[in-house]
C-alpha cells in the first residue's frame, strides 16, 4: 500500500507540473498546490500535492494525513525547516511556514472546516488535533 501511495503521489506531481496544474490542480472540489519541503533527516527535497485554502497574505494547509493518527512527513519537515516552495498552476513561490496555534489555530481551523467538513471527520478519525499551517510567500 505504501508503494502504491508513493507511486500515486509521483504521478500526481508529474502530471501537475507537466500541465501547469490543469491536471491535478483540483481534487475532491479543492484547489491543489504542490508543496516542496526539505527532508529533516535526508536533506532531500520532497514534493506532495495538498489541498489549500486561500487566506489573505498566503495559504492555509492542514496536516490531516487522511485521518491517520500520525502527522504527515511534510509537517515534520516544515517544523524542522520552515522554508519551502509551492507551485500553484505554473507559478512557483518561496514560502515560509507558520504553524497556527491558540486563537490563530482556532480561526484557521474554522476556515478549513467551513470550506470542507471532511477535515472535521479526519480529526475525529485521527484522534488528534489537526495542525493548520500558514504558508506566507
Amino acid at each position: 500500500m505504501k508503494l502504491f501511495f508513493k507511486l500515486w503521489i509521483a504521478i500526481h506531481v508529474g502530471l501537475y507540473r507537466l500541465s501547469g496544474g490543469k491536471i491535478g490542480g483540483a481534487m475532491r472540489g479543492f484547489k491543489v498546490l504542490l508543496l516542496t519541503t526539505t527532508g529533516r533527516k535526508s536533506g532531500k527535497l520532497h514534493t506532495v500535492p495538498l489541498a489549500y485554502f486561500e487566506q489573505p497574505g498566503g495559504y492555509l494547509i492542514a496536516g490531516s494525513n487522511g485521518g491517520l493518527p500520525t502527522y504527515p512527513a511534510w509537517y515534520h519537515n516544515l517544523k524542522s525547516k520552515p522554508q519551502a516552495t509551492v507551485q500553484i498552476a505554473r507559478k512557483v513561490s518561496a514560502v515560509t511556514a507558520e504553524e497556527q496555534t491558540g486563537e490563530a489555530h482556532a480561526q484557521a481551523w474554522q476556515r478549513v472546516i467551513t470550506a470542507s467538513p471532511l477535515y472535521e471527520a479526519y480529526e475525529k478519525k485521527a484522534g488528534r488535533q489537526i495542525p493548520v499551517v500558514f504558508l506566507r510567500p
